[in-house]
């Protein structure tokens, strides 16, 4: 990640040249050291030398979809990715996002737009002095680096978790998720904060996507991920994280 020092980097992953140029020239005069891939095997060679803090990432590349590009790029580092592409359905949406994608904007767009989304990308992942903030009614706090609830031990430096000491494999906004669960432990999250949070604040019009990878997140979790008794539904309202295993009378 880029330091306080030096302009932050941003990717470009585009096989339009219009499209590269002129993003090129815009991100620059926002301040932004930007680098241009046409395809995404330059880009995934580009991001595999060094991350940079942020990539653009169009969806309709030649060759590999941007989507496979997302794919890999998780697997080398944990660097948010915007998805750019004419295509504007929600199942797009809803793909672009459960692959690890950070938000989704459409073609055309506007460079004052996607300013403002890449700012508000950045904002959520910026690097942080200590610890995690934990978000409550009393406003922000900080957390320790390491955080055990009940079997999970999460530790936000290096975005590890651990279960009954073993390395547990999570997607970057499965970590997000789950981390965003334990600020603190116990706590009752919206589904409306979690979607928020973690996508940007985009209006989809149901949650399935949040469905989805808190169900993966039981199946990596829990012992009977179809019976809860940590990640556990409150209905009407949203999730917890109960440290101690009482799923069962979240029932009612």
């Amino acid at each position: 990640m880029g330091d306080a020092e030096a302009p932050l980097r941003i990717l470009v992953v585009e096989d339009e040249k219009s499209y590269r140029e002129a993003l090129s020239a815009g991100l620059a005069k926002e301040g932004y050291a930007v680098e241009l891939a046409a395809d995404g095997s330059e880009g995934l060679r580009l991001f595999a030398e060094n991350p940079p803090d942020l990539v653009l990432l169009d969806v309709l590349l030649p060759g590999m979809l941007g989507t496979e590009v997302c794919r890999r790029m998780g697997a080398i580092a944990p660097v948010p990715v915007i998805m750019v592409s004419a295509l504007d359905s929600e199942v797009d949406v809803v793909l672009g996002l459960e692959i690890g994608a950070a938000d989704y904007i459409t073609k055309p767009y506007h460079l004052r737009e996607l300013t403002a989304r890449i700012q508000a990308v950045l904002r959520r992942v910026a690097p942080r002095p200590v610890g995690l903030p934990v978000i409550s009614g009393r406003g922000a706090q900080w957390a320790p680096e390491v955080v055990v609830a009940g079997p999970v031990r999460i530790d936000f430096a290096r975005r590890e978790v651990t279960t009954s000491r073993r390395v547990v494999h999570l997607s970057r906004r499965e970590f997000d998720l789950l981390a965003l669960l334990l600020s603190p432990p116990g706590q009752v999250h919206t589904r409306e904060e979690l979607i928020d949070r973690l996508w940007s604040g985009r209006d989809l019009s149901d949650t399935r996507t949040l469905d989805t990878h808190i169900r993966r997140l039981r199946v990596k979790l829990e012992r009977d991920p179809a019976d809860p008794q940590y990640l556990v539904t409150v209905r009407g309202v949203g999730f917890r994280f109960d440290a101690e295993g009482r799923g069962e009378l979240e029932r009612c």
